[in-house]
């Protein structure tokens, strides 16, 4: 396998035990309280990996172009973690996470248009299972 494999693998292993936990966490306070919190720890460990890994040489090497759509994907993630927060403090994990996860469909689709990757029969084939599947959580 190749090395994004594995960084991807290990990025769905933490993502699946992070709404767990971030439930266990929610009982005591709201979800925007909760957000807030989990915010500042992930603020700190990420401070801790680059400078563990020696990357804030390059920060001054940022363009504005990549400040801009760094900005825009902070203020997009910022929205969906508020809304994910709200929904699982009400919700159950095991579905509003499914749920969630459609959120590859406009990642597909956007990355069809904006970015020109491909569209293969087996990324159509899987989107519609998604599709499929997320249909089945929302209907009552």
């Amino acid at each position: 396998m190749e090395t994004w494999v594995y960084y991807a693998i290990v990025s769905m292993v933490f993502a699946g035990m992070t709404s767990v936990l971030a439930k266990y966490g929610l009982k005591e306070v709201s979800g925007d309280i909760a957000l807030l919190i989990r915010t500042f720890f992930v603020t700190i460990f990420v401070w801790a990996n680059a400078l563990l890994f020696d990357n804030v040489k390059t920060l001054q090497d940022v363009s504005r172009k990549s400040l801009v759509f760094l900005g825009l994907s902070a203020l997009t993630t910022s929205v969906s973690w508020i809304y994910y927060y709200r929904a699982i403090k009400i919700g159950q994990v095991s579905t509003v996470a499914l749920i969630d996860k459609g959120s590859i469909l406009i990642a597909l689709a956007l990355s069809f248009l904006l970015l020109n990757e491909p569209v293969t029969l087996k990324t159509a084939i899987g989107a519609g299972f998604i599709l499929v599947g997320i249909g089945f959580l929302a209907w009552k």
